[in-house]
């Protein structure tokens, strides 16, 4: 069976679209995509589909998870969204958060994702330990994404979002970019990872899994050679993770 999502007020789709203007606009100048994304990607990734517990339900806004280690620096993504947050408390905080993370891709030139209006706040955030430890292979990246519910496909097409931003020390441990140009969204992560280590750019344990496990290799190399692929991968997968535990049957 499909999802069968909630019906919302016109008020509340005109409020959606209108976010929908002005978060383009503040993602545009202030350069800020790849932090908005992390943002969204942290808020849902704590989602076990077991347990119907965590995800994304605005939680993260809350101290007792944006403390969480694996969030440092979010309170930076929150800051940035605030002027325009504001403007519409007719949003859910989940709503707010996950339409922010589909126009950071957007404006920095990736697929459309769909969005689905109507996801309700939760009061109670997620215990700590749920998101990826970058220190780790491909063992950990099943066992985390799969508390998700997400496939070895979604693991690969959601890695190439790393094209995005780059690895601050006091997040992860570890500085750099993976790719050359960390503003525009396309198959370059995948590129690099492929033609090998370079100077000045960061390949994580996670990241060289994806080239040492015979399942992922073989879609990293085909978003290497086809990035509509990507994008296509991408973009389903990107609607799953912003849509755990919301509308389902």
């Amino acid at each position: 069976m499909g999802k069968s999502y909630p019906t919302v007020s016109n008020e509340y789709k005109q409020g959606t679209e209108k976010c929908k203007r002005k978060l383009r606009g503040l993602i545009a100048v202030k350069h800020c995509a790849p932090i908005i994304l992390r943002l969204a990607w942290h808020s849902a990734g704590t989602y076990d589909v077991k347990m119907r517990t965590g995800g994304p339900f605005g939680t993260i806004r809350k101290p007792g998870e944006l403390s969480h280690g694996a969030n440092n620096g979010l309170d930076i993504a929150i800051r940035l969204l605030e002027p325009i947050r504001v403007q519409f408390p007719i949003l859910s905080n989940v709503d707010f958060d996950q339409l922010a993370g589909v126009v950071a891709v957007e404006v920095t030139g990736g697929p459309e994702v769909l969005f689905h209006p109507g996801r309700e706040d939760k009061p109670e955030p997620p215990p700590e330990g749920c998101l990826l430890d970058t220190t780790k292979g491909s063992d950990h990246l099943r066992d985390v994404f799969g508390h998700m519910g997400l496939s070895d496909q979604d693991i690969v097409a959601l890695s190439g979002g790393h094209t995005l931003g780059r690895c601050h020390k006091e997040c992860y441990g570890f500085e750099g970019a993976w790719t050359t140009d960390s503003l525009i969204f396309d198959n370059t992560y995948f590129i690099e990872h492929l033609s090998g280590e370079k100077e000045g750019l960061l390949q994580l344990p996670t990241d060289k899994a994806l080239l040492s496990d015979p399942v992922f290799r073989p879609l990293v190399e085909k978003y290497v050679a086809d990035e509509d692929a990507f994008f296509a991968d991408y973009a389903k997968a990107h609607l799953k993770l912003s849509e755990l535990g919301f509308a389902e049957c």
